[in-house]
């Protein structure tokens, strides 16, 4: 009787500590969440007071360059000092917009150092942003020119993230996967019937590559695509260069889940 009393207390304590240790979790994901909301929201408002600023300075500018009443060297002042304000604005704009898209958090260590190590496997083809938690992936290794077809190559790189996104370190996080293109217009008809524009192009490879993690037990409920054709450069595209293969690319976002 007393082994089976003592059985009993010891299950109890057990359950106990389980059902603590998961609320726990819980509560720390909801706290994890939450702070990721007011941030959003945060970061929401920033935008909005830049936009609403930087409008204003337009403007102002504009009036300034209707006036004709006033000393030339001033005026060219006035203006100079509005576009340098200006520029920034756009450059403030710009980085909430960024942050916005996806958070953009440093990833816990452990996970940190996983994702370190595939960039390292994969040199050329994968670059890991640690700060936001971004695995880059350069499109001219994922896929043939105009096509959304992912390459084998690349294709057992995206397997081998996958592994990395399935373990326990990450199951806490969700995955955004964003495509890229440079500002070069599809040209071949071949292409153009399944790709009408950079914007589709864009789109269709970030869902290839969203298929291939889906494909290899990536939880649906985890995933999203997001495509920018050539609107989000990393650097600039230059006239008559063929595009810049930097801003050719296939982003995947490790965010906190809801994000």
């Amino acid at each position: 009787m007393r082994t089976a009393k003592f059985s009993v207390i010891i299950v109890s304590c057990i359950s106990l500590f389980l059902i603590n240790g998961c609320t726990g979790e819980l509560n720390s994901l909801r706290d994890q969440n939450n702070a990721q909301a007011k941030r959003i929201s945060s970061l929401s408002a920033a935008l909005a007071t830049a936009e609403l600023e930087r409008d204003q300075l337009k403007r102002e500018l504009e009036g300034l360059r209707g006036v004709s009443n006033v000393d030339m060297e001033t005026l060219e002042q006035k203006v100079a000092l509005y576009e340098k304000t200006i520029a920034e604005k756009d450059k403030l704009i710009d980085s909430l917009r960024q942050k916005l898209l996806v958070g953009g958090t440093a990833l816990p260590p452990e996970l940190n150092n996983l994702l370190e190590e595939f960039a390292r496997a994969n040199p050329g083809m994968v670059t890991y942003d640690k700060d936001r938690g971004i695995v880059k992936f350069s499109s001219d290794l994922l896929f043939n020119k105009g096509s959304d077809e992912v390459t084998s190559s690349a294709a057992n790189a995206v397997k081998s993230l996958c592994g990395i996104l399935n373990a326990p370190e990450a199951l806490d996080f969700d995955i955004v996967v964003a495509g890229h293109t440079d500002d070069m217009p599809i040209q071949r008809a071949e292409t153009l019937k399944n790709h009408p524009s950079n914007w589709h192009l864009s789109v269709h490879r970030a869902i290839s590559v969203e298929k291939i993690m889906e494909g290899n037990s990536i939880d649906s409920k985890r995933l999203s695509v997001r495509g920018f054709g050539e609107y989000r450069p990393v650097v600039p595209n230059l006239p008559n260069k063929g595009g810049a293969e930097q801003n050719r690319r296939v982003e995947i976002y490790i965010v906190p889940q809801g994000t």
